[in-house]
């Protein structure tokens, strides 16, 4: 719990903030994996069109990116991955996922980790995303952002059209194979869902917020000049804070970052009519000496 607290002043929220990857770094798999894999499965299964989409011309960057993660994860973490014959046996699940031509390889892989995956593709107007596997979007609909451009994709983020765009894009031009880069971003939820594509309405005020929710996100250029994209939701109880030893610290520090977003980042958020009400809970937190 709280393996990652952006909010403490290491990042800032609604700037780039990406810093260089130790590739030994790339994925993290936890003691949820068994969760995280299991709801992608059934999302697979019962929402596939809302969860994974891609063009028919990535196959083959599909199946540069599921081999790359399957010797990532086997070598990294041989405790958990197995290398079994045309597939992978995720060890402490006792599940072995096939590599064959019955699920499309970013699917695979996805099956694999829990990050979800995009895929991202340049062309003559910009980049795009080409394919992906989305099971645990952060109120954001895939079918709405499929084969969109970065610009059209982010422009209702706050501050992100103009000189951010053309930022984020050379960025993206000039990412070096071999050498990642990891961001993080943050947002406060009422429940601890990992399946989060459309806005929920707030509860009432008397409702306390529960969950601070993370995204770690990385890029990794591929061999074929593709970029993966990778969003690692992690959820942590705000109450996680009572018990650790910088719970105090960590609590003043996202308050203090939460009463610092401006409307429009707040109405991003969806936090507009319950920032107050989150400031004063996270003050609960914080005591004098």
């Amino acid at each position: 719990m709280l393996a990652h607290t952006p909010y403490d002043g290491s990042s800032k929220p609604f700037t780039i903030g990406l810093r260089p990857l130790d590739p030994a770094r790339w994925i993290e798999p936890d003691a949820d994996l068994a969760r995280f894999l299991a709801e992608k499965q059934r999302l697979f299964a019962d929402q596939r069109d809302a969860v994974f989409t891609a063009r028919a011309d990535t196959q083959a960057s599909q199946r540069e990116i599921r081999d790359a993660l399957a010797d990532y994860l086997t070598q990294t973490y041989s405790d958990l991955y197995v290398r079994d014959g045309n597939g992978i046996l995720i060890v402490p699940l006792r599940q072995r996922l096939a590599f064959d031509d019955i699920l499309p390889p970013l699917m695979q892989a996805a099956l694999l980790v829990q990050d979800d995956l995009a895929l991202m593709r340049r062309f003559d107007n910009g980049w795009r995303l080409a394919a992906a596997a989305i099971c645990f979007p952060s109120t954001w609909n895939l079918r709405e952002k499929f084969d969109r451009t970065l610009a059209d994709i982010h422009a209702p983020v706050p501050g992100f059209p103009g000189e951010m765009e053309k930022r984020v894009t050379r960025i993206f031009d000039n990412l070096r194979a071999g050498a990642p880069v990891e961001r993080f971003n943050w947002s406060i939820y009422d429940n601890d869902v990992l399946h989060h594509p459309h806005p929920t309405p707030r509860p009432s005020p008397a409702t306390e917020p529960s969950f601070v929710r993370i995204e770690r996100q990385t890029l990794r250029r591929m061999a074929s000049g593709d970029i993966l994209f990778t969003i690692r939701i992690l959820i942590d109880p705000i109450a996680a804070f009572r018990d650790h030893p910088e719970g105090q610290t960590l609590a003043a520090a996202l308050r203090d970052q939460l009463l610092a977003l401006t409307p429009d980042q707040l109405a991003y958020k969806n936090m507009t009519e319950s920032r107050d009400r989150i400031a004063h809970s996270l003050a609960a937190f914080v005591t004098s000496d």
